[in-house]
C-alpha cells in the first residue's frame, strides 16, 4: 500500500524538485532528448507562469528548483512537463525507423512508460538551503562524472549563475 504524500503548496516558497526516467534508464542520454527537455521546461514555464531559478538535466533524472506557478500547482506542471517530453520522445523515436530497419529490438520504445510515478519535493524556505539545493544540482553531473567542471554541462543553470551564458532556458533568479 502506497503512502500519501503531503506536498505543502501555497506558502510561496521555492520547490526543489527530482524526477527520474523509467527504472532509472538514460532515457535522456542524448543531446537532442535534452535539448528537447529544457525545450519543453521553457514553454511549460511561460503557460503556468513560475520561476525557474535552477534546474539540471541528468541522463536518466531531472533536478528543478521552482517557484510557485501562477496557474495551478507544482504537481500541476510536472504532469504536463512529463506529458509532453514523454509524448514528443516517443513520437520523434517512432517517426525516424524507416525501411528493412522497421525490425525493432526489445528498447525504450516498448518501456510502458517514460517517466517514474511521482516526484520528490523539498520546500525550500531560506536564502541558505536555495544556495545549497542550486550547489547540488549544478555539482551533479561532475559528481557522475559526466563533465570535469559544471561549467561544462550545458544542461544546467550553471552557465547562467556565473554570468557566461544565458544558457538554453531563461533564469529567474527569486
Amino acid at each position: 500500500m502506497q503512502r500519501k504524500l503531503k506536498r505543502y503548496y501555497g506558502t510561496h516558497d521555492l520547490h526543489f524538485i527530482t524526477f527520474s526516467c523509467y527504472r532509472r534508464l538514460a532515457l535522456l542520454g542524448t543531446k537532442r532528448a535534452r535539448n528537447l527537455f529544457v525545450k519543453t521546461l521553457g514553454e511549460v514555464r511561460d503557460v503556468y507562469g513560475f520561476a525557474l531559478v535552477g534546474f539540471v538535466v541528468m541522463p536518466e533524472h531531472i533536478h528543478l528548483l521552482i517557484g510557485e506557478p501562477a496557474k495551478g500547482t507544482p504537481s500541476t506542471v510536472l504532469q504536463v512537463l512529463k506529458q509532453r517530453v514523454s509524448r514528443e520522445m516517443r513520437t520523434r523515436r517512432r517517426k525516424r525507423v524507416v525501411g528493412q530497419f522497421a525490425f525493432q529490438f526489445a528498447s525504450e520504445d516498448s518501456l510502458p512508460q517514460f517517466w517514474q510515478k511521482r516526484f520528490y519535493d523539498f520546500n525550500v524556505w531560506s536564502h541558505k538551503k536555495k544556495m545549497e539545493k542550486l550547489e547540488y544540482m549544478h555539482m551533479n553531473p561532475v559528481k557522475r562524472g559526466l563533465v570535469a567542471s559544471p561549467g561544462d554541462w550545458i544542461w544546467s543553470s550553471y552557465c547562467w549563475y556565473e554570468g557566461r551564458d544565458d544558457g538554453l532556458v531563461r533564469i529567474n533568479p527569486v
